[in-house]
């Protein structure tokens, strides 16, 4: 079931929430995000936990973008919570736009629609990463008013390392 966030017939653009019969689709926008950031190779996702995860645990939401009807990128995004200002927060976890759907708005019609979200759930944070090669976002992120925490090094423990983490190893 397909539900409008919205559609713009002047700019054939039309945002949309992702339904469990998009998981496919899904998926096909993560690795088409991997195969740019040359990280395919680390894609391990396949649709059953995408489907779990997504649509049953809604431990994280997408929203689908439409080019002149044709599916054309994606955000998926997921609530986090910031102590210090004692509120909700967002984080984009992938925002991307199919390379010949690029500069026509798409990006820009992702990003503002998520923000609207954080916006009305009253959030004080809407984060992302960046990778730091990857000029062309980093210059489209600074010309929607997003900064670059340069103070910050982000730390990952990864799925056998959180085992040992936890004492299960």
């Amino acid at each position: 079931m397909e539900t409008d966030i919205e559609t713009n017939a002047e700019t054939h653009i039309r945002l949309r929430a992702a339904g469990p019969e998009d998981t496919s689709l899904i998926l096909e926008f993560i690795r088409a995000l991997a195969e740019y950031e040359h990280l395919s190779s680390q894609v391990k996702a396949e649709e059953d936990t995408l489907g779990q995860f997504i649509f049953k645990e809604k431990r994280a939401e997408v929203i689908i973008a439409e080019y002149q009807g044709a599916p054309a990128g994606f955000a998926l995004f997921f609530r986090n919570f910031s102590t210090f200002l004692g509120r909700p927060g967002i984080y984009i976890e992938d925002l991307f736009v199919k390379p010949e759907f690029r500069k026509k708005g798409l990006g820009k019609a992702l990003l503002r629609s998520v923000a609207r979200i954080a916006a009305e759930e009253g959030c004080g944070r809407l984060e992302w990463a960046c990778l730091n090669w990857n000029e062309p976002s980093a210059a489209f992120y600074k010309s929607q008013g997003a900064a670059p925490l340069t103070e910050w090094t982000t730390y990952r423990v990864t799925e056998e390392k959180i085992k040992t983490l936890a004492g299960f190893s």
